[in-house]
C-alpha cells in the first residue's frame, strides 16, 4: 500500500477499449493505483471542458482487471470538477498538435493543487524531438528543417541519415536513406504537404541494429530499462512496428546520460519519462505517454508502477 491515505485519481487517456493491456503502460499505472485503495475516474480528452473557472471532465468511474479482452468497467457515468480530485494522469499518445497542447493549458489551472503528471506546462515545453536538442552534445548529428538544400547537404555530410516528423510517435512516418537514394526530393517534398512544421533529419546509427534502449526514469533518477531491436528489414526498433523488447542492463554511458538529464527532468516536475539511447547517444526524450514499464517487470526488473505511485503519493503527502 501506498504512503498516503485514498486518493481520488481521474485518468485523462485515449479511449480505454482500443488499449492492448499486455504492453500499456497507462493500464499498469491504473492497476497499481486500483491496488492502492485510490479512486478512479476515466475521461477522454474530447471530454476536457472549462466552464467559467472550473475544468470539468465527462467520464465514469472505472475498474481494471488484468484480464485481455475484460480489462476494464466504466460505471456511474458523470461530470466532475478536477480541481476537487488529487490527481490528474496525463496519459494520452501523441500527435502533439494544438489539440494536445489545449490540454496541457486547460489542465495547467487546476495544477498544482490537483498534482497532474506529468506536469502539463512541462509537457507543453518539452516535446520529444525538441527539447532533447538542449543536450546535443549527447545526441548524434541532428539537423531541423524545412529546407531540401538543408536535408541534401546534411545527406551529403552524413551519407547515411533518417527523416522524421518532429511531432510523431510510435516510429510513425521514419524513413531511412542511403548514399545515393534518388528518394530524398521525393521525401522531403512528401513531408511538405503532410506536416506543416519542421522536420527532424539525423546520421543514421548502425548501432541500432543491436537496438533502441529505452530507459524508464522516475523522478529524474533512473528505474529501468528495455532494448528493443528492429525486425529483420526494418529501421524502426518500436514496438508499434514489430520491434522486439528484450532484457538489457544500463551502461556507464547510460548512466552518464541520466546523471545529466535527472536534474533538469526532477525541476519540470517530470515524474514519468522515458529517453531512447542508440549506441552511446541519446536519440528522444518521451514526456507525452512514455511507455515499456510493464516490460521492464515483465523480464525481471522494477516494479516501477509502483515507483511513480511512491513518488505522486510523497509530493501529494
Amino acid at each position: 500500500m501506498g504512503l498516503t491515505k485514498s486518493m481520488k485519481i481521474a485518468c485523462q487517456m485515449d479511449p480505454i477499449d482500443r488499449i492492448d493491456i499486455r504492453g500499456d503502460s497507462t493500464f499498469a499505472l491504473l492497476l497499481e493505483a486500483q491496488n492502492r485503495g485510490h479512486e478512479l475516474f476515466y475521461y477522454t480528452p474530447q471530454q476536457l471542458a472549462l466552464d467559467g473557472e472550473r475544468l470539468i471532465a465527462r467520464g465514469s468511474t472505472l475498474t481494471v482487471e488484468d484480464k485481455v479482452g475484460t480489462h476494464y468497467t466504466l460505471s456511474n457515468p458523470r461530470k466532475i470538477d478536477l480541481a476537487t480530485w488529487d490527481v490528474v494522469l496525463l496519459r494520452q499518445d501523441p500527435p502533439f498538435d494544438m489539440a494536445y497542447i489545449t490540454t496541457t493549458h486547460l489542465l495547467e489551472r487546476i495544477h498544482p493543487k490537483t498534482l497532474v503528471v506529468n506536469d502539463p506546462s512541462s509537457v507543453r515545453n518539452a516535446p520529444e524531438k525538441v527539447w532533447v536538442l538542449e543536450f546535443s552534445d549527447l545526441m548524434p548529428p541532428t539537423l531541423v528543417t524545412r529546407n531540401p538544400e538543408d536535408v541534401l547537404e546534411f545527406r551529403e555530410r552524413y551519407k547515411d541519415i533518417i527523416v522524421k516528423p518532429l511531432y510523431g510517435n510510435g516510429g510513425a512516418s521514419v524513413f531511412r536513406i542511403r548514399d545515393g537514394d534518388s528518394n530524398l526530393n521525393a521525401l522531403v517534398e512528401l513531408f511538405h504537404i503532410v506536416f506543416r512544421e519542421p522536420f527532424m533529419v539525423q546520421q543514421y546509427r548502425p548501432e541500432v541494429r543491436a537496438g533502441d534502449k529505452r530507459i524508464i526514469l522516475v523522478d529524474g533518477e533512473p528505474a529501468g530499462a528495455i532494448n528493443r531491436v528492429p525486425a529483420e528489414g526494418e529501421t524502426r526498433s518500436n514496438m508499434h512496428v514489430g520491434g522486439t523488447p528484450v532484457p538489457t542492463e544500463l551502461t556507464p554511458r547510460d548512466l552518464e546520460i541520466c546523471a545529466r538529464l535527472g536534474p533538469e527532468l526532477k525541476r519540470r516536475g517530470l515524474i514519468f519519462t522515458g529517453i531512447d539511447v542508440i549506441g552511446p547517444y541519446l536519440t528522444e526524450i518521451n514526456v507525452t505517454s512514455p511507455t515499456g514499464i510493464r516490460q521492464v517487470k515483465a523480464f525481471g526488473g522494477n516494479d516501477i508502477a509502483a515507483m511513480i505511485w511512491n513518488a505522486i503519493e510523497k509530493r501529494r503527502a
